[in-house]
């Protein structure tokens, strides 16, 4: 059988190309399917492709990638120097913010040096001043369950290394800590009903939970120790979760409105997240009368030379008089937390992005034209922050963001000329369908968008809706935006926001079948007559 890429030059060769362009099949009623052009992706995508080439640079070399460290920056002029080579157009960074301090971290040592030595191993939450050390200091329990503790506690922590939080119990993992969909969960997730609105709410026991974690914070920052120690929510034999330090803010505060610890003049005392065993060892010690004492570095620098940070963004100019300057977006975020190389979390969307892309442009080439309209790519930052960088540009360029949950404000020239955003952000697992975020209408067109890769394990449609990723940021101002349905492998057990996310917990070819199906999606949507379908946004206030 003759290749794809030979089918091109033979139907060249005969003076038959402009049959093989039209040669589709529709798979359903009005929705047609460019077989030539999927066969072309699929042997790009598939047999040559770049993917893990690209993982390496984003995470051995340029990982971690913090908002606003100055690696970021760095792994952000790799990246567009890799897609200006592969003949991309408008490469460029786009500024938002101002943002704040950038912050990387050079050295860290934590040991309990009293009543018996041993390494501890831990690391600092992000923005955490250094601790000019090495300091010994005692180990303090903090046991709080009511406001009324405070006073017991009151002047006897300053200087104090603090363990925030109880033990937790820790059981053995018998169920694989990696899995893939399996039919049963695919089912469900083509049977879930649309979603309806409102939002998450929370139980009068969580509020009272919340509200009493922020005024322990206030208090501890009120008697300033020398460091506050937890030991997450999550993890075990050795696998740390960490993000961001915590600052106080007024109880009540909505997360989206609390200070940010990157912020200038933000005052951030020292945290570390510690493994639960070894955290748990060190409280049953203090729990039985023992001295504890630890000894901590902790040496850190913070860039304010810029407080600005950057998107980068990178095209496929469309070449259709009519609908060229409409516009198809690919999107992942570009930032990660610092303790491991943000290899699942999430150098492998980018890295899926920029592969797809690369895909597409080749085919194009062998196609011997570009795009109808504009496939437009952006790696955002600040994600980890609260979808910032992706927030910034919607309303920078297509509508007036307010507050979160909020319709938007006037709506700006380019959301008419917006076709469609596609998002990959939920770790290194293969696709295996689309999040429709409750727009009905896309179904049929995604579903014969699929059919061509249910050998490939992607088949399956749900009207839900996966949050926390910058989807949400276009479906925010009623635009479509859409997330794919992935494997979980071990996102959620190990590698999300952990130490442990780094090269060798992605699959080769999980991401070679992710960017295949994704640039079939976006040369579809950027090929078809109409675009795609929106679904009800409240009327704004105007436009202009």
């Amino acid at each position: 059988m003759l290749s794809a890429i030979a089918t091109v030059r033979k139907i060249k060769h005969t003076g038959w190309l402009l049959m093989a362009l039209l040669w589709v099949i529709p798979l359903r009623a009005q929705e047609p399917v460019d077989t030539l052009a999927v066969r072309l992706i699929r042997e790009e995508g598939l047999e040559r492709s770049q993917v893990m080439a690209t993982m390496f640079w984003l995470t051995d070399v340029y990982g971690p990638r913090l908002t606003g460290s100055p690696l970021l920056d760095s792994a952000m002029a790799w990246a567009a120097r890799r897609l200006e080579s592969w003949g991309l157009a408008n490469v460029h960074r786009e500024p938002w913010g101002p943002f704040g301090r950038g912050w990387t971290l050079h050295h860290v040592r934590a040991e309990v040096t009293a009543p018996v030595a041993f390494p501890v191993l831990a690391y600092p939450k992000a923005w955490s001043p250094d601790i000019d050390g090495p300091v010994t200091a005692e180990v303090v329990r903090f046991d709080v369950e009511d406001t009324s503790a405070f006073a017991a506690y009151r002047g006897k922590l300053r200087g104090k290394i603090v363990l925030l939080e109880p033990p937790r119990e820790l059981r053995e993992p018998f169920e694989p800590l990696a899995r893939r969909r399996d039919a049963e969960d695919l089912l469900a997730l083509a049977n879930a009903a649309r979603p309806e609105g409102g939002g998450r709410r929370y139980s009068a026991e969580v509020l009272r939970q919340l509200e009493l974690a922020q005024r322990r914070l206030q208090f501890l920052y009120e008697e300033q120790p020398l460091a506050i120690l937890d030991r997450g929510y999550r993890g075990d034999y050795g696998t740390v979760f960490v993000d961001a330090a915590d600052v106080p803010a007024a109880p009540g505060t909505p997360w989206y409105e609390r200070p940010g610890p990157w912020e200038p003049g933000v005052r951030v005392i020292p945290q570390f997240t510690v493994a639960v065993e070894h955290y748990n060892r060190i409280y049953r010690l203090l729990e039985r009368g023992f001295r504890v004492e630890m000894t901590l570095d902790l040496d850190v620098s913070f860039n304010d030379d810029d407080p600005y940070e950057y998107n980068l963004i990178a095209e496929l100019p469309g070449t259709d008089p009519r609908i060229g300057d409409e516009v198809v977006m690919l999107g992942a975020h570009f930032d990660s937390w610092h303790a491991g190389t943000g290899a699942t979390d999430n150098a492998a969307g980018s890295a899926v992005m920029m592969e797809a892309m690369r895909i597409l442009k080749a085919v194009y080439d062998w196609l011997g034209r570009g795009p109808r309209r504009t496939i437009r790519l952006a790696l955002w930052t600040g994600e980890e922050q609260g979808l910032l960088g992706s927030r910034a540009y919607v309303d920078q360029h297509f509508a007036e963001l307010r507050g979160w949950g909020q319709p938007p404000g006037r709506l700006k020239p380019e959301h008419e000329k917006f076709s469609v955003y596609f998002n990959l952000d939920n770790g290194g697992g293969k696709i295996r369908g689309v999040y429709l975020q409750g727009n009905e209408a896309v179904a049929p067109i995604f579903r014969a968008w699929l059919a061509p890769f249910h050998d490939l394990g992607a088949a399956t449609l749900s009207l839900r809706n996966t949050g926390g990723t910058d989807h949400l940021s276009f479906d925010a101002v009623g635009l479509p935006g859409f997330q794919f349905i992935q494997d979980h492998l071990a996102y959620g057990t190990r590698t999300h926001h952990s130490n442990m996310d780094v090269f060798d917990h992605v699959i080769e070819d999980d991401l070679k079948q992710a960017a295949t199906i994704i640039a079939a999606f976006a040369y579809h949507a950027a090929e078809r007559d109409e675009r795609i379908p929106r679904k009800p946004l409240p009327m704004p206030e105007g436009t202009y």
